[in-house]
């Protein structure tokens, strides 16, 4: 039995899609770049966010860093309310939260980002960490999100642990910590990524998240 969960945010706890797109699309236009469809801004969802501007648009430190500073202009006033609950998520939540386990969150979006979002959605009560990344860098992948939570939680045997996802983030940031990975289909990654990178699970649906983690 997994004793430790540690949940990815954006498309493995809230379908996030709209307002993260439309930061960055803002972001985007005042640094010259608009954008006229959205949705060739998707695989900006998930990884760092500097690390999407310098991919995707070959963005110098300085202007990658203006990105960032005008994504989170748009951001904490209106896209980080553009999004939802996936159907199911909060009453499985409840019942790993219920069951004993040490449920907590492990994203790459700020912190306090990430208190807000689930506080208004009525789920941080379920969680006993909420970790994020610092708006100085200081956290700001995956892996030394993990490398945090686990360490808050006091996790000894990571064999009892086990990281959520839906991004190769997941997947490399949880086999580098030491731990495995469930790779969950319904948020914005593909199977083709989950067995490129070896997640050690692969899960279809919320329904199928629940059965794997509380049938064990």
């Amino acid at each position: 039995m997994y004793k430790y969960i540690f949940l990815d945010l954006d498309g493995t706890v809230t379908e996030s899609a709209e307002g993260i797109l439309n930061s960055v699309a803002y972001a985007l236009e005042k640094l010259g770049h608009p954008v006229e469809d959205k949705n060739v801004l998707r695989p900006f969802i998930g990884p760092p966010l500097s690390e999407s501007f310098r991919e995707f648009y070959g963005f110098d430190e300085e202007t990658t860093a203006l990105g960032v500073k005008y994504y989170r202009e748009y951001y904490p006033e209106k896209g980080i309310f553009e999004n939802r609950l996936y159907d199911g998520i909060k009453e499985l939540l409840k019942k790993l939260s219920d069951s004993g386990r040490t449920v907590a969150l492990a994203t790459s979006k700020p912190e306090p980002f990430a208190v807000r979002i689930l506080e208004h959605y009525g789920v941080a009560e379920y969680f006993d960490l909420i970790a994020g990344s610092t708006f100085d860098a200081s956290r700001n992948d995956k892996t030394s999100v993990l490398r945090y939570a686990v360490e808050k939680c006091g996790v000894k045997e990571l064999d009892s642990a086990i990281m959520v996802g839906d991004r190769k983030h997941d997947v490399i940031g949880a086999h580098e910590v030491g731990m495995k990975c469930a790779y969950v289909l319904f948020g914005y990654g593909s199977r083709e990524e989950a067995e490129k990178y070896k997640a050690d699970h692969i899960i279809e649906d919320v329904a199928g998240l629940g059965k794997f983690l509380l049938d064990q």
